[in-house]
């Protein structure tokens, strides 16, 4: 490796580094600032709550031994709704592009079924499923698997035209064609849709929360708003961000150890 290229890769390294630290100095100066603005009076405490009372009410939650109960459920209904909702969203998409005749029947369809607000649709995914743990589940699929379908659908067809021409030409079959260039040329877009598929699930799980749930992270800022505990409201959202940054890290780290195994 020449002197040049090392010095390159420190640069982007540097870079990095800087980006980094700027990304945890503005954290914490916008943390600073709500709880020094709390202890001012600048802000109602009550009604925006302040970092310390978040905390108190975090380590509250931890010693009554409901925090992780609470974190697993919610985590537990959004993963399997993403399983779910990811497995069907390829399924589907690989349909559609097998069969152009049918993808266009049904685009229409798809296209108004992921306009129409999920949660109008929540007393009818109440009665059908019931209100339980099934019923938060389908909701959260619901969410997600429609965008997952056509993301999927929309990058399976932007696959360039003349390597499928070149690949029927050497004698290719369609599923030659599905598994050795357009699964592979999609790698990006896929793990895009995960990352989306991933917040939007989350988002369905605590709509449902909202609606049936006794536990979960969901039930906890709508029984904190019910009573008016602001603090209890607050490190819900709290808890929300940081398993949601922890599921995108996942899907990230899946990311990064399928290109580092690609030749």
């Amino acid at each position: 490796m020449s002197k040049a290229h090392k010095l390159y890769l420190r640069k982007i390294k540097r870079k990095k580094y800087t980006i980094l630290f700027f990304q945890i100095l503005l954290f914490f100066f916008l943390i600073g600032m709500w709880q020094i603005a709390a202890d001012k009076n600048i802000i109602n405490a009550f009604i925006t709550s302040s970092p310390l009372r978040v905390i108190r009410t975090i380590k509250s939650l931890y010693e009554q031994g409901t925090l992780f109960h609470h974190i697993w459920i919610t985590a537990y209904e959004t993963i399997i709704s993403f399983l779910l909702g990811t497995f069907i969203g390829l399924v589907v998409a690989i349909i559609l592009w097998w069969f152009h005749a049918l993808a266009k029947v049904l685009e229409p369809y798809f296209t108004v079924l992921n306009s129409l607000p999920k949660v109008a649709l929540g007393p009818i995914i109440l009665i059908w499923c019931g209100a339980n743990i099934s019923s938060i589940i389908f909701m959260a699929m619901l969410v997600s698997v429609i965008v997952a379908i056509l993301n999927i659908y929309q990058g399976f067809c932007n696959v360039d035209e003349q390597k499928i021409k070149l690949l029927k030409s050497l004698g290719a079959s369609k599923w030659q064609i599905c598994f050795y260039l357009v699964f592979p040329s999609n790698f990006k877009n896929i793990i895009g849709t995960l990352k989306l598929n991933i917040s939007m699930c989350l988002i369905g799980v605590i709509m449902g929360e909202f609606l049936v749930s006794k536990e979960g992270i969901g039930y906890l800022i709508m029984y904190g708003s019910q009573v008016f505990n602001l603090n209890l409201v607050m490190s819900g959202i709290v808890l929300l961000s940081l398993l949601a940054t922890f599921l995108y890290m996942i899907i990230s780290w899946i990311e990064k150890l399928y290109v580092s195994k690609r030749p």
